[in-house]
C-alpha cells in the first residue's frame, strides 16, 4: 500500500521550483513494505525520500506519540537532519514535533522525551539501545511505525551495527508492526545489507536511484613526483594549493588524524595569502569542531583538511572539491568522499587523489578504475560477535524479568544471529548470570538469576544503573584532554592518547588543532599546555582507525602490474616497474614472489603476500618465528598493505617452508597466546560483554587501572579456564581485527604452493621502498644475541685482552 503526497507538498515542491525525484515517489509507493533499502547517490535527497512518507503520515495531526525513529552513525549528522527537516515542517505548517537525542542531550530533556516523545526522534545507535533498556520502553515505543537507518553501510561494517540490529529486534517485539528503511549511497552488496537490515525471515525491497553522472575523479598532477616512502603527502603541498585557490570551498581527506595535523601545519606554513583553512577530526575539542563547521555552513572557509569525521553526509555548505591524500585503502571510503563535493542531485562529484608514496600510486590507480566500474569492495561481516549479544542480554534484563526462550526467539530475527545456535545463547546467558566457571565464586559477576517460575531477572535491580553507563561498543583509546593553561582552567583544545601523554616531558611540543604547543605539565588528568612558536613540533599519535587496503583492492593492484607497459600510469612509475621486471619479477596474483638478497651487512627477505597492512605485519611475526627455528637469526621486519620485509644474520635459501599452512597455524598459536594483541583484544571485548566496567557511578576508570584488572581477569583465565566464553571471543575477534589471520590464509589458498624464491645479489626496486618504511620491528633472539656477543670480542680485542670466540659470550 503506497503513501498518498498530500496535496500542501506538492505546492511546497513547487515553491521552490524543485520536482520529486522518481526514488523519492518510489519510497512513497513501497512505504508499507516491511523492510526497504533505498540506494541513491549522495545529493539525490534520500534522507528526504526516508522521511517523506513519516511526514505524509503525521501531516493530518492524528497520531499521538512516537511515530518514527531516525538513527545515524553520527551526533552531528542527527543534528543536522534536524535542522534540515524543521524548514519543510515550519514553512508547510506541519503539527509534527522532532527532537534529536544523543550524547550532547541534557538529562532533563532525554528524561521529558520519554515521558513525552517526539513524532520524530533522530537518535545514535548507542542512545537507542539506552532507550531499550528503560522499564518504560514498551509504553514508549508501543506506536512506533518506521525506523529510518541512515548511512547503514557504515552501521553494517560495525559492532555498532550489530548492536543497532538487535535493539530493532527489540522494536519489533514491542512494536510488530514496524517498518525498516535502510539509506546508503554506497553499498557493493544490496541483497546482503537489506538481509540484515531486515527482520529474519522478511524479504527486503531495493529501490536504486538513477547513480547520476559518473565523478569527476583523477589523480592530482605535481611536479615533485611521490616519495619512495611515507603516508603525509607533503611533497604535494604547492599543488593542493594551487586547487585550494581555484575552488570555492575545498574538502582534504586524510587517513589519520596525525597526518592531518602534519599536512595542515606545512599547509598553513606554505599559505602565503593566508587563504582561511581549517582542520577538523575527532581528537578536536567539541568547541573546535563546531566552530569549524559553522564557518564551513556559512562558506568563510577556503579548505579543511579532515578525517572520517566529515565522511558522512553531512550538507557542509558549498564544497566543490575533494582531495585525497594517501590511497583510499576503501573503495566505498573512497566514493563516500568524492560525494561531499557537489552534494547535489546530477551534479558530478569532483576529486583528486594524492598518492603518498611510489606503491600508493598503483593503489590510487586501481581505485580510480573501480569508482568508474561501479566496483565497491566489501567484506561480509560473518556471524554477529558474541560479547556483543551478552551486553544485550543485560540491556533486556535491565528492563524486567524475561523468558530465555522469547529472548532467543528474538535475538535470532536479527540477520546477524540468524544463525545463532541455542547453545551458544545459553553460554552467553550463563556468562551474563556468573561470569564462567572461573569467576563464578565473585559477587560482582553474579549479575542475573533464575526465578523459580522460570523467568530471569536481575541480581541486584541496583546493577541496571551501571550497565545502562557502559551499553556501547565503541571503544575509547585512552585519552586526556588538552588545554590551556592558566588559573582558571584553560580552553579545551583536544585530546591525546594516553601513551603519547605519558612520553612527553616538560618543554616537548607537538602539534594538535593546527598549532604548536608546549607540554607543561599532567594536571587532574588534564594535559596542561601553553602556546609555542616552535618549527618542527612532537607529533601527537591520536586516535583513529589505520585502514587496511582491501582483497579486491589489492586483486587489481596484482592485475593492473600484469598490463603491457601500463598506459595508465604516471611515466616515472613506468619506469619503476620495468627496472624491477628486469631485475627480478613482478608479483602475480596466483603465485607468491619471494626475494631475498643482501644489503648493508644483512640478509633480507621481501614477501609480496599483497594482503593489507595486518596481516603482512602479522605474516612478519610468524615468519620471523619460523626463520628464528631455522637459525638464520632474524633481527626484525617492517610491513606495508603489500609486502613483509625481514632482516637478519644468515640468507635464506628455501622459502617453501616457512609457508606451511600448518606451520603458521602453530606458530601462530603460540604466539597469541602469551602477546599484548590478545590482552588488549580481551580488554575490548570484555568491556562490551559487561565483565569490564569503565563508566561506574563514582567515577570512570583511567585507562590504567581498566588494563591492570583485564590483565589479571586476562591471566586468570588463561590459567584456569582457557576455553571461557570470553577466551572464545577475544581469539575470535583477534584473528578478525587486529592480526587479520584469515588474509594471510587467503594468500596462501590463491598460491597454492606457487613460491618464486629469487636470490639476488642487491635490493630491488619494490623492496627498496621498504628499506625507509617507519614502524619497524625489532625481534629478540639469537640473532640479536649473536650481534652483542660480536661486539663484545670487537672491543676486547681493541682493548689488547685477546681474541675471543665470540660464540663463547652469547
Amino acid at each position: 500500500m503506497s503513501t498518498p503526497l498530500p496535496p500542501i507538498f506538492h505546492e511546497w515542491f513547487s515553491s521552490r521550483g524543485w520536482q520529486i525525484h522518481p526514488h523519492q515517489q518510489a519510497m512513497l509507493e513501497h512505504a508499507a513494505a516491511p523492510a526497504l533499502l533505498l540506494v541513491a547517490p549522495t545529493g539525490g535527497g534520500k534522507t528526504l525520500a526516508g522521511f517523506l512518507p513519516s511526514l505524509a503520515e503525521l501531516s493530518n495531526g492524528e497520531h499521538e506519540g512516537l511515530h518514527t525513529l531516525y538513527i545515524s552513525p553520527l551526533k552531528a549528522l542527527a543534528a543536522d537532519i534536524k535542522r534540515n527537516l524543521s524548514t519543510p515542517i515550519g514553512e508547510m505548517g506541519l503539527p509534527i514535533r522532532v527532537e534529536d537525542r544523543t550524547g550532547d542531550t541534557s538529562a532533563t530533556r532525554k528524561k521529558c522525551q520519554r515521558a513525552d516523545p517526539p513524532h520524530i526522534l533522530l537518535t545514535t545507535p548507542e542512545s537507542l539501545a539506552l532507550l531499550t533498556s528503560y522499564e518504560d520502553a514498551p509504553r514508549m515505543f508501543a506506536g512506533l511505525s518506521r525506523v529510518i537507518i541512515d548511512e547503514i553501510h557504515a552501521l553494517a561494517e560495525s559492532k555498532r551495527g550489530d548492536q543497532l540490529m538487535l535493539s530493532l529486534a527489540r522494536l519489533s517485539t514491542l512494536a510488530p508492526r514496524l517498518r525498516r528503511v535502510g539509506l546508503s549511497a554506497t553499498v557493493d552488496d544490496p541483497q546482503a545489507i537489506g538481509a540484515l537490515m531486515a527482520r529474519h525471515p522478511d524479504p527486503v525491497e531495493i529501490l536504486q536511484a538513477d547513480p547520476g553522472p559518473a565523478p569527476d575523479i583523477a589523480m592530482l598532477e605535481t611536479e615533485t613526483p611521490p616519495p619512495w616512502a611515507g603516508g603525509g603527502g607533503r611533497y604535494a603541498i604547492p599543488a593542493v594549493l594551487e586547487q585550494v585557490r581555484q575552488h570555492r570551498t575545498t574538502l582534504i581527506f586524510h587517513n589519520t588524524r596525525a597526518q592531518a595535523e602534519i599536512f595542515f601545519h606545512h599547509l598553513w606554513l606554505a599559505n602565503e595569502e593566508g587563504l582561511p583553512i581549517g582542520i577538523h577530526h575527532g581528537s578536536l575539542s567539541r568547541e573546535q569542531r563546531e566552530k569549524v563547521e559553522a564557518a564551513m555552513v556559512e562558506g568563510r572557509l577556503r579548505a579543511i583538511v579532515c578525517t572520517g569525521s566529515l565522511d558522512l553526509g553531512i550538507d557542509w555548505g558549498d564544497v566543490d572539491l575533494v582531495i585525497q591524500v594517501g590511497a583510499p585503502k576503501n573503495v566505498k571510503r573512497l566514493v563516500q568522499r568524492i560525494g561531499r563535493a557537489n552534494h547535489r542531485y546530477n551534479a558530478p562529484s569532483k576529486a583528486l587523489l594524492v598518492p603518498a608514496n611510489r606503491f600508493e600510486i598503483i593503489e590510487c590507480q586501481a581505485a580510480l578504475e573501480a569508482v568508474r566500474e561501479h566496483d565497491l569492495d566489501g567484506a561480509p561481516r560473518g556471524a554477529g560477535p558474541r560479547d556483543v549479544l551478552c551486553q544485550h542480554i543485560l540491556i533486556a534484563a535491565c528492563v524486567g524479568p524475561f523468558w530465555s526462550d522469547d529472548l532467543f526467539a528474538e535475538m535470532t530475527t536479527s540477520g546477524a544471529y540468524a544463525g545463532l545456535s541455542r547453545d551458544a545463547f545459553d553460554a552467553c546467558l550463563d556468562f551474563c548470570a556468573t561470569g564462567g566457571y572461573a569467576l563464578r565464586a565473585y559477587d560482582r559477576w553474579q549479575r542475573l538469576k533464575q526465578r523459580p517460575d522460570g523467568l530471569w531477572q536481575l541480581r541486584d535491580p541496583r546493577a541496571a544503573q551501571r550497565i545502562r553507563m557502559n551499553i556501547g561498543t565503541i571503544q575509547d583509546t585512552d585519552t586526556l584532554k588538552v588545554r590551556l593553561r592558566n588559573r582558571g582552567g584553560g580552553k579545551p583544545l583536544g585530546e591525546v592518547e594516553e601513551a603519547f601523554a605519558a612520553s612527553l616531558t616538560q618543554g616537548d611540543t607537538f602539534l594538535i588543532g593546527g598549532q604548536i604547543v608546549r607540554y607543561e605539565g599532567l594536571r587532574e588528568m588534564t594535559v596542561e599546555v601553553t602556546r609555542h612558536a616552535a618549527q618542527k613540533p612532537k607529533v601527537a599519535v591520536f586516535a583513529g582507525t589505520k585502514f587496511a587496503s582491501t582483497t579486491r583492492l589489492m586483486d587489481r593492484i596484482l592485475a593492473m602490474l600484469q598490463q603491457p607497459d601500463w598506459p595508465d600510469l604516471p611515466a616515472h612509475t613506468r619506469d619503476w616497474l620495468r627496472l624491477q621486471s628486469e631485475l627480478s619479477h613482478l608479483p602475480q596474483r596466483n603465485r607468491l614472489l619471494v626475494e631475498s638478497f643482501p644489503h648493508d651487512g644483512r640478509e633480507h627477505v621481501c614477501v609480496y603476500g599483497f594482503a593489507g597492512k595486518n596481516a603482512q605485519q602479522t605474516l612478519g611475526l610468524l615468519l620471523t618465528r619460523r626463520m628464528e627455528d631455522a637459525g638464520l637469526h632474524p633481527l626484525g621486519f617492517v610491513s606495508t598493505d603489500y609486502a613483509t620485509l625481514i632482516w637478519g644474520l644468515e640468507p635464506l635459501r628455501d622459502a617453501a617452508p616457512l609457508f606451511a599452512r600448518e606451520t603458521l597455524q602453530e606458530g601462530l598459536e603460540t604466539w597469541l597466546a602469551g602477546n599484548a594483541v590478545m590482552k588488549r583484544t580481551f580488554r575490548a571485548s570484555a568491556t562490551i560483554a559487561g565483565l569490564i566496567e569503565r563508566n561506574m557511578p563514582s567515577a570512570r576508570k583511567s585507562g590504567r587501572q581498566a588494563t591492570f584488572s583485564s590483565d589479571i581477569l586476562y591471566d586468570t583465565l588463561l590459567k584456569y579456564e582457557p576455553d571461557h566464553l570470553l577466551m572464545q571471543i577475544t581469539r575470535e575477534e583477534a584473528l578478525r581485527g587486529l592480526v587479520d589471520f584469515g588474509r594471510i590464509e587467503e594468500m596462501i589458498d590463491r598460491v597454492e604452493g606457487r613460491i618464486d624464491h629469487i636470490r639476488l645479489e642487491r635490493v630491488t626496486p619494490f623492496a627498496a621502498p621498504l628499506l625507509l618504511e617507519v614502524g619497524k620491528v625489532p625481534v629478540v633472539g639469537a640473532g640479536r644475541e649473536r650481534l652483542v656477543a660480536e661486539e663484545a670480542a670487537r672491543l676486547m680485542e681493541a682493548a689488547g685482552i685477546g681474541a675471543a670466540d665470540p660464540g663463547s659470550l652469547a
